[in-house]
Order: structure tokens, then sequence, then C-alpha cells
């Protein structure tokens, strides 16, 4: 939460405005200065006082601002309607006790004022899915909760793509389909091996870092009703063919929405490729509660310099996003660069 901080010269106006404006008791002052001991009876919503603006003083609206409170909604017990401290504890409470969040879902964010589009043109309102109902939802929390960096990089994945050339025949023969995300999900399993942080989740409450010893990679799917992410189990434990293999059964099941509760279930590190559609690089929003997820858009051919010469690799963009309280920057380069080398060098991935 970003906390709009008021200068002196700010604050000071409001201060004289407010005591010209409403000449106070001595008793008055004395029911502001212990609000603990007054009823609170009839209170007048904050926004009625003053039009839109609400009737508090610089303190309370910062101590609002800290709480992601829209002082706009919180009904004033003052004088005149005034918000006290008190208010904004007693709006909170209700908010929490209702289910809800204070103000926007405790961001601190005012909603989008909502639009009538018609008076522009002609539109055509649809439903959202189930899953974009589902998944909206999830990946809101997911920004708003985690504090997002997106490390980007790039791989050389030449000799890594003339092996999964070299190696169709015999898939073809096993009936399978090898694409580059088997051998992405392998390399990243090897990593995370390394930097065990990366596969892990954070619990606020007991403040631990749970680290996991299981490898289950996400991967995202674009499927008819939207995006889903089934999850591929013990990635460490299976090979190239094998994976293949589930990987196809399991799009397969995403695309055509016959995928059980157990298969979304259970995810330690996620990846979303786009390099069948398309694109040079992307954000991934973290699909919290794992604390990284590996973006992947599509390969491309570039003079890369090799001390000599310039020759043409194959270079396959990475976009790293994790949360920042559990992996700081450097770590954030060191996976993504030890991802990348172990893509260049794949066959130690094999070993």
């Amino acid at each position: 939460m970003i906390l709009e901080l008021e200068t002196a010269e700010e604050a000071a106006p409001e201060i004289a405005t407010a005591e010209e404006k409403s000449p106070v008791t001595d008793s008055v002052k004395q029911s502001e200065a212990a609000p603990q001991r007054r009823a609170v009876e009839n209170p007048t919503p904050a926004a009625v006082i003053g039009g839109n603006k609400a009737h508090a003083s610089p303190a309370i609206r910062r101590y609002a601002r800290e709480l992601g409170v829209e002082l706009s909604q919180v009904a004033g017990s003052g004088p005149k309607g005034r918000v006290v401290k008190d208010d904004v504890k007693l709006f909170v409470k209700k908010s929490l006790a209702g289910g809800g969040a204070a103000a926007t879902g405790g961001s601190g964010i005012p909603p989008i004022p909502k639009q009538d589009f018609s008076k522009f043109g002609e539109i055509d309102p649809q439903p959202l899915t189930r899953i974009q109902k589902i998944s909206g939802k999830h990946l809101h929390a997911c920004w708003l909760n985690v504090p997002h960096v997106t490390q980007f990089d790039e791989a050389d994945i030449t000799e890594m793509e003339a092996f999964r050339k070299s190696a169709k025949e015999d898939a073809a023969a096993r009936g399978v389909r090898l694409t580059p995300l088997v051998f992405i999900m392998k390399a990243v399993v090897s990593v995370l091996k390394e930097y065990p942080q990366f596969n892990a989740s954070l619990d606020l409450d007991s403040e631990q870092l749970i680290i996991k010893h299981y490898y289950n990679i996400g991967v995202a799917v674009d499927t008819p009703n939207g995006l889903m992410v089934p999850v591929v189990k013990d990635v460490d434990r299976k090979g190239v063919y094998e994976l293949a293999e589930e990987l196809m059964g399991i799009s397969a099941r995403a695309r055509d929405g016959k995928l059980s509760s157990k298969e979304l279930q259970g995810g330690t590190f996620s990846i979303s490729s786009l390099g069948g559609i398309g694109g040079t690089q992307f954000t991934p929003i973290v699909n919290a509660p794992e604390v990284a997820i590996l973006g992947v858009a599509r390969s491309q051919m570039k003079p890369i310099w090799n001390g000599a010469e310039f020759e043409p690799r194959l270079m396959l963009p990475l976009a790293l996003s994790y949360d920042h309280r559990v992996i700081d920057g450097a770590d954030g380069a060191r996976f993504a660069s030890r991802l990348g080398q172990l893509l260049s060098q794949f066959v130690k991935v094999l070993l």
C-alpha cells in the first residue's frame, strides 16, 4: 500500500479553515478529546459533509490511509459530521465482520466509476465465464497482495532445439509430441533444487518460509473458456517422454473442461508459455501461494557475438516474476541466469 503523506503546508490551511468555520466550545473539545466516552448516535456519512470531501483532520486522514479506508465511505459521529478515530475503527470492524474489507478489498484503491457505454455507441454485453470469474478474483488478489518484481533474460536454446528435433521420430513412435515446454520444465526443476526459496510459500501468520521438497509445476493452458493452470506432479521424477505424454493429456482435459480439482492443486512453481502464440516479453503474475512464476515468449534467431564473430543463435526470452518479500533482486538474477545456462547446455539436465 502506498501512503500519501501530507506536508505541513498542505495540512495547515485545512486546520485553520476548520477552526474559522466551526468555532468550538470547551464541551465539544472535551467530547472530541475523549471519543470513547461518547455514545455514537445517528452518525452522518462523511461524504455528505462539504460535498464529496470527507470532514476529518489531517491526522485522521493519515490514519485512514494507513488502514486502506476510503473516508468518503465512513460515517462521521463528531460535530457537524466530522470523522473521528473511533469512526474509522468501527468502519473497519464492520467491514471485516461482514466478510469484506475496508473500502475496496483492503487495498485502499478507489473503485473505477461505472459508465453507461451505450451513450457512446453500440455495445454487446457478454457474461464472464465461470473460469474467468474464479481466475479473475484470484489474479486480482495475487496482484494486490504480492509485491511483484520481474527479471528479464534470454537463453540460448540452439542446441536444445536441435536435440528436440532429433528426437521427434522417437517421440512420434511413442505417440507423444516433444515441445520446448517439456525441456523447460526439467531445467526449471534443476534450478529450483539449487535455489529452494523459489519452491516455497510464505506463511505470514507464523512468519515462516515453507520450503517444499516436491516439485509440482503448474502450466498455464489457454482454453476456450479462459486461462487454466493444471499442475504436473513430481516433475523431478519423470523423464521427458513421460512428461510429454502427461502434458498432452492434462492440456486436452483443460481445453475440454474435464480437469479434476486435484489436477489444479498442489503447485509449487508455475510456467506460462506464450511461445506458440507470439510476443517478445510479458510480466506474468505470481500464482500465490507460490512465490515465483516463469514467463516464456517466442524464441528468435539473433546474431550473438562469440568472441570472434557474430553467429546466428536461437534465443528464448525469459520473464521471471517473484514475491519480493521472499526473493531479492540478486537471487532473481541468479535464478534466471542459471536457468539460461542449463537451457543452453541441456544435456547436463538429462545426465
